[in-house]
């Protein structure tokens, strides 16, 4: 008798992830470079250290805090409170500042409440059952409510120079690079990989795809979402270090305004999907590195101020239109 093999037929697995560069990474390389090369011809001392350090430095804190604003949108959430824990984590450590403590110890008490913070958030979403757009509207209103208690109708003054290490200066370069844009770059790779390495990454994915489902594969839901905002809120902590250190001797009440809206400005437009389930903390760099290139170089140019907030608009609506479009296609194969 004769056996015949037949041909097994295997079939191709959906990608889960994206690929480690994303086509959208490289569109946003290709954007920002075009707008640094316009920038340069048109103000030649754009792409002097003078004004790249800076911008870097400006970019660290919105990166940062974007990276788990990516994880958390990942998951199918938001958190509209950043900029209001901001508000929060940032005056409390000014004003110990003010009193002689370290920078050292004034950086592990910024993390702790924002971890705080972010804990509220987690807790609230994660075991309330309620959607995190309300949570987080209201948890915005109360920390913004905390931060002018704590001011007191006051500015911070007197702040010293403890945070220089992350600020403009030379102490707060090494070859050149900013140490607060370092930092932020080294926490995106940590990021990057365990999103894609870990099983514990890929569940924040699983999360956002189908949470039903999710939790039927074994995946701790609850546990998974809490880390999420909590993560949220210990970069907010550390990011709020760097807001900082980019200000001068005076810590006013505006600090931590509008930082919400870049930061997921930043997120959507580094390609991660508002609708959860895929997204890439690299992507977020991007996107917070193009956000403050417009920014800046508007400023440079001489332009209105309002400018900036539409062609970041404009970024908004592409990269959301975009992903639509991306979405419907799945589902029409």
């Amino acid at each position: 008798m004769t056996v015949t093999d037949e041909p097994v037929t295997v079939r191709a697995r959906n990608r889960i992830l994206p690929a480690p560069v994303t086509g959208q990474e490289l569109v946003l390389i290709g954007v920002i470079a075009v707008i640094w090369v316009i920038l340069a011809f048109r103000t030649p001392a754009f792409l002097t250290a003078g004004s790249i350090q800076p911008l870097l430095v400006a970019t660290a804190p919105i990166a940062l805090v974007g990276v788990g604003m990516t994880i958390v949108i990942i998951t199918g959430g938001i958190d509209v409170s950043v900029g209001g824990a901001i508000m929060v984590c940032s005056v409390l450590t000014a004003k110990q500042l003010v009193a002689g403590l370290s920078a050292p110890v004034a950086v592990l008490l910024a993390i702790a409440v924002g971890g705080v913070l972010g804990l509220v958030n987690g807790l609230l979403i994660a075991y309330g059952r309620v959607h995190a757009i309300i949570i987080t509207f209201g948890t915005a209103n109360l920390f913004l409510f905390l931060g002018l208690q704590l001011f007191g109708s006051r500015t911070v003054n007197g702040i010293p120079p403890t945070f220089e290490i992350f600020g403009r200066g030379d102490e707060g370069r090494t070859l050149g690079v900013p140490h607060a844009f370092a930092i932020t770059v080294l926490i995106t790779v940590l990021a990057w990989w365990y999103l894609r390495h870990t099983a514990g990454g890929r569940h924040f994915y699983a999360i956002g795809g189908d949470a039903h489902a999710a939790r039927l594969a074994g995946v701790r839901v609850q546990r998974r979402v809490l880390l999420a905002y909590l993560l949220t809120g210990l970069l907010v902590g550390l990011g709020s270090c760097f807001v900082i250190a980019q200000g001068t001797s005076t810590l006013d009440q505006s600090v931590g305004a509008g930082k919400e809206l870049a930061v997921i400005a930043a997120v959507v437009i580094g390609g991660t999907s508002i609708m959860g389930g895929r997204g890439s903390v690299l992507g977020t760099l991007l996107g917070a590195l193009l956000v403050q290139s417009v920014t800046s170089g508007v400023t440079q140019l001489g332009w209105s101020s309002q400018l900036s907030d539409l062609f970041v608009g404009v970024f908004i609506v592409v990269a959301v239109g975009t992903d639509l479009l991306r979405a419907r296609t799945r589902r029409t194969r």
